[in-house]
């Protein structure tokens, strides 16, 4: 092995799912791409990272609701653009093309060109270190999108793409929750 400069130690971790999470201050729609997601347990219970550089964020804690959108690996020049821009000056759904689909719990819009939508509600906010927590309260699934391979952004403007599925279901069916 060789040393990594530490300062590079968050590319190793980085690689889960980059999202867009909407939000709606009642009067307009605002979506912003994130690549520090978490899922915290077998629960809906999820986390990501945003705060106050984010145009995004005062309706996220104003509404304390969201959705999590995720984007599929060709829409990459989409979910990069997104997070290039601000909403503060900048109606993204109209400029790339995103299509605002109702959800049923929050009014925060789904996004009918993700894979999957998870509306949720914020449960906590740690503002220190920027790490909103939330509760999903309803899930959608686009089951007629192809591409279903998700972007891992690695923190350095390169993304790794989702490829093939290892099943080892059968040694880890004691750990899986019911359902799933």
């Amino acid at each position: 092995m060789k040393p990594l400069p530490l300062e590079k130690a968050f590319t190793l971790l980085e690689p889960g799912p980059v999202v867009w999470v909407t939000t709606n201050d009642g009067q307009k729609n605002y979506v912003m791409t994130i690549s520090w997601t978490m899922v915290m347990d077998f629960t809906p219970m999820f986390a990501i990272t945003t705060g106050p550089w984010n145009h995004s964020w005062a309706a996220l804690k104003a509404t304390r609701e969201c959705v999590v959108a995720i984007p599929t690996a060709d829409m990459i020049d989409d979910v990069v653009g997104v997070g290039m821009c601000s909403g503060a000056d900048t109606d993204k759904f109209e400029r790339f093309g995103l299509t605002p689909m109702a959800g049923g719990q929050v009014r925060a819009p789904l996004i009918k060109q993700c894979m999957a939508n998870i509306e949720c509600r914020v449960t906590d906010i740690i503002e220190p270190h920027g790490i909103v927590v939330l509760q999903g309260v309803a899930a959608w699934v686009a089951d007629r999108r192809k591409d279903r391979r998700t972007l891992h952004a690695v923190g350095d403007g390169t993304f790794i793409v989702d490829g093939e599925r290892i099943s080892r279901r059968s040694m880890m069916r004691a750990k899986i929750p019911p359902g799933v």
